[in-house]
């Protein structure tokens, strides 16, 4: 028997509400999978929003994007939508739905795959609306888990028709991609979800960083040479509990000790933060392009993630992958039963201390900074888990299986559909044959 030859790539549509060159989150998850399953031979389109994450409006300079461009083999289309400036829960829906309502009336051009990213839950919704009208089989791929989020947070606004909308999306897809082994479980255990779920880890989208000129770095921010930096990167938001990270920084001020905390990003929470009393301890930086962040990541001792309290399995924050390339110690302020906690404790990162502990954020940066050699192995072993499990080139692999087994699956299923068709159109031929008079 000849071996089965292998699959031959097709089109895939994304559909996604963030996309490069927004600098952070779900964006370069989405781009780099874009591009590589480009490279593979794909036909990849992108419907996606103009940038607008974490700033919750869009810069100015890219409010001129063009409609339809193409970067690295990827066909992409952007849509105007509204983008609430301080995103509440009902404002966070209009959000979704009116980029949603946009990409469902767009032209598709057939597909033979569309790939939603959730977030967004609700324009992901009805993307696969659309798709199961036209029989497209849909994968979608999970960054967020909204049920367990709305469960964490502790609110109950909503939190039955999120997780109604959320199930109905997951029985709509052909398969459902999630980003760790946990997300899986939790799908699995506690959402009931029996559609097929595969695992494709996020990878750490930033190279190692070559050799620079750290203290030339520390000077030209403001960091002296003696300052332990801890730094957090990312969005500002509800979820990464930084009242925490600004309360810490004043237990350093008031202990005299040489620990910094520095907050590079933006989001909703920033300006109630900056308000907080004690703020001034801290030091806000805007996003910042990948070519500083790098050398600004490796310029600082320590580099963190905090997280609200109750946080377990909603999600794994995107910033530990660049973390991970570093090769910097990682402090985390997180739940021992979080998901984030496991992927310290798998990597060997570093220190995990409570959530809402600013006194127990100080004393283990402190502790770091005591302990050089301690600290360089952290970052030793958090660079060797990054060469293991998270590379794009994995991922990119893994997501083509899925998409491959998707449009197979699909493909079973339609014809499998024709097939008792065919069947019941001969048995009621039969049936009317036999009645009919001699």
């Amino acid at each position: 028997m000849s071996p089965r030859p292998e699959p031959v790539p097709a089109s895939v549509l994304f559909v996604g509400i963030n996309y490069s060159p927004e600098p952070t989150g779900v964006s370069p998850y989405t781009t780099g999978m874009a591009e590589g399953l480009a490279r593979e031979g794909w036909d990849v389109r992108v419907l996606t929003s103009y940038p607008h994450y974490p700033w919750w409006r869009v810069p100015e300079e890219f409010r001129d994007l063009p409609v339809r461009s193409a970067a690295a083999g990827v066909d992409i289309r952007r849509l105007r939508h509204y983008v609430p400036r301080v995103p509440s829960t009902i404002k966070r829906a209009l959000f979704e739905i009116s980029f949603g309502l946009r990409a469902v009336t767009c032209r598709w051009d057939s597909p033979a795959a569309v790939v939603v990213v959730s977030p967004a839950l609700l324009a992901s919704r009805l993307v696969a609306l659309r798709a199961r009208v036209h029989r497209i089989p849909v994968v979608t791929w999970v960054q967020d888990i909204y049920a367990l989020g709305v469960q964490e947070a502790g609110s109950g606004t909503g939190a039955g028709a999120i997780g109604a909308i959320e199930a109905s999306l997951f029985a709509a897809s052909e398969r459902v991609v999630v980003i760790h082994r946990r997300f899986r479980t939790a799908l699995e255990d506690r959402l009931g979800v029996t559609r097929p779920v595969d695992v494709v880890r996020n990878w750490s989208h930033v190279p190692e960083p070559e050799a620079s000129d750290t203290a030339a770095t520390r000077r030209r921010i403001g960091w002296a040479d003696d300052d332990v930096i801890v730094l957090h990167t990312g969005a500002i938001g509800a979820k990464q509990g930084l009242e925490n990270v600004v309360d810490a920084a004043v237990v350093a001020r008031e202990r005299g000790s040489r620990v910094r905390f520095v907050l590079v990003g933006d989001g909703g929470q920033r300006a109630a933060l900056e308000q907080r009393t004690g703020a001034d301890a801290v030091s806000f930086v805007d996003p910042l392009p990948e070519s500083e962040f790098l050398d600004v990541l490796a310029a600082a001792d320590i580099l963190l993630v905090n997280e609200r309290p109750g946080l377990t399995e909603m999600s794994v924050p995107s910033k530990l992958t660049s973390y991970f390339a570093v090769g910097k110690p990682v402090l985390a302020a997180v739940d021992e039963t979080s998901t984030t906690y496991a992927e310290m404790d798998a990597a060997g990162a570093g220190p995990i201390v409570p959530p809402a502990d600013p006194d127990a954020l100080v004393t283990a940066a402190e502790a770091l900074a005591a302990a050089p050699e301690r600290a360089a192995r952290f970052g030793a072993e958090a660079q060797s888990y990054r060469r293991r499990r998270l590379t794009e080139e994995a991922a990119v692999a893994a997501f083509e299986r899925t998409l491959f087994t998707a449009i197979d699956g699909a493909g079973r299923t339609a014809t499998a559909g024709a097939t008792r068709g065919s069947r019941r159109a001969e048995a009621a031929a039969a049936r009317t044959a036999h009645r009919a008079p001699r």
